[in-house]
């Protein structure tokens, strides 16, 4: 079975998650409300989401209330791994070296025990299709100790992705529907 190219994949699953934003709403509330089945982490890495990737933001409110520190990803050079800033909702952001709202400069860097990444679509077996640019791959290849762990709606699970030798597993994903962890990372 040959599996189609990234890049319509990557077309296919756009249009794919702007549907399921319209028709799942109260996604984001419904899959912070399974945070308790998270890895226990000290620093949750989130995302300020974009377009119609699933909000974070709510998970991020459950987190800060169990007692972890949230912090979120900076693009300080496009071809390097992310750095992580501190950060809690409500504080002021700017944009980064990709264009992404980041913590400001004198926020403290930290390093997270966990990084919640958004997606485009995933498989059972840890993979995941971002947007292209590298940002996430590199990040998780230079910080192998950490969980990585997707956020996404449910719908989309597609039944396998090509993986790339650059390309690095998931732990696992959380969704609407709950968290579950990768067959295979």
């Amino acid at each position: 079975m040959t599996l189609p190219d990234k890049a319509t994949l990557r077309a296919e699953a756009r249009v794919a998650r702007r549907k399921l934003a319209t028709l799942e709403p109260l996604a984001a509330e419904r899959a912070a409300a399974h945070a308790e089945q998270l890895p226990a982490a000290r620093f949750v890495a989130v995302y300020r989401a974009m377009g119609s990737e699933l909000d974070p933001e709510p998970l991020a409110r459950i987190l800060i209330a169990a007692g972890a520190s949230v912090c979120l990803p900076v693009v300080h050079e496009r071809d390097a791994p992310m750095i992580f800033r501190r950060w809690s909702p409500g504080e002021p952001l700017e944009l980064d070296a990709a264009g992404c709202p980041a913590p400001l400069p004198l926020a403290e860097t930290v390093d997270p025990d966990l990084i919640v990444t958004p997606l485009l679509a995933f498989d059972d077996h840890g993979g995941r299709l971002g947007q292209g640019g590298g940002f996430y791959d590199r990040t998780f290849a230079a910080r192998p100790e950490a969980m990585r762990i997707g956020f996404a709606f449910s719908g989309q699970r597609v039944d396998r992705l090509p993986m790339d030798r650059h390309d690095v597993a998931l732990h696992g994903v959380l969704t609407e529907t709950g968290y579950t962890a990768a067959r295979k990372v």
